[in-house]
């Protein structure tokens, strides 16, 4: 069966129906700039688009970049302030037409995704999944279990949000060299693995994908085990799609 997930980010907002059964996406998937500035009907009008051009009429998951409880938006601190407090399933439903519509945490919705397709697959312990982007997006799984929206990439470090100095876009900010930013991933981990001892961190986000240039580099000081998501950048879109699937 085919549902539709779409994953909103702070830089974009891409989608492409998934099955749900495979964990794979059937149709290329489609991705917008975010709207700047990115409040709720501006977004949500990108989502009536994505909607449309995938002519879809059936359920739909949507990932969002913070806290999520009972499809209300609790934080948004990469979108704009004005979606605290907004019903998401209400807002997007009444934006593209659909009537089935789930709203998750974008982290959650990609961990979800490689705990049952990707390098999760039959981790019994403790594991923790981190999206490397415009922030840092984390969940927690304990023996195959969500802990929803933990945002672990709010820890401090240095003084600042971890979100701060170790995202991809601080990467792309400071102009860090590989080894640079892994140190920083380094010291975040190590902080992280201090509060939840995991027994394996799944790296991913975009930057996944260059996994190679980056987690050789990490200094091994770590106990838990790191690995490159199997579903790289799709991971958002496919947990999203699971997150709306008939049970």
């Amino acid at each position: 069966m085919d549902v539709l997930g779409i994953d909103i980010g702070g830089t974009g907002i891409k989608g492409a129906p998934v099955d749900v059964i495979a964990g794979k996406l059937t149709q290329e998937r489609v991705k917008y700039p975010t709207p700047q500035p990115a409040k709720p009907d501006a977004v949500a009008a990108v989502l009536r688009r994505l909607v449309t051009g995938f002519g879809w009429s059936g359920p739909v998951g949507i990932t969002f970049p913070g806290v999520v409880c009972n499809g209300e938006i609790r934080t948004a601190h990469n979108l704009d302030p004005e979606w605290v407090g907004v019903d998401g399933p209400d807002l997007f439903s009444k934006a593209t037409g659909l009537h089935t519509v789930v709203v998750l945490n974008d982290a959650d919705a990609a961990g979800c995704a490689e705990m049952k397709f990707g390098a999760g697959v039959g981790e019994g312990g403790v594991v923790v999944m981190l999206t490397f982007g415009t922030g840092i997006g984390s969940a927690l799984f304990v023996k195959g279990v969500l802990a929803p929206n933990t945002e672990f990439g709010h820890i401090e470090i240095r003084g600042k949000d971890a979100e701060v100095r170790a995202s991809e876009r601080a990467k792309t900010l400071h102009d860090l060299s590989w080894g640079k930013w892994a140190g920083r991933v380094d010291e975040y981990l190590a902080h992280l693995e201090a509060l939840v001892c995991p027994d394996l961190f799944i790296i991913g986000g975009g930057i996944s994908r260059q996994s190679d240039k980056f987690v050789p580099l990490l200094t091994g000081r770590l106990h838990a085990r790191v690995v490159p998501a199997a579903l790289h950048n799709d991971a958002g879109i496919v947990g999203a799609a699971l997150a709306a699937a008939p049970s």
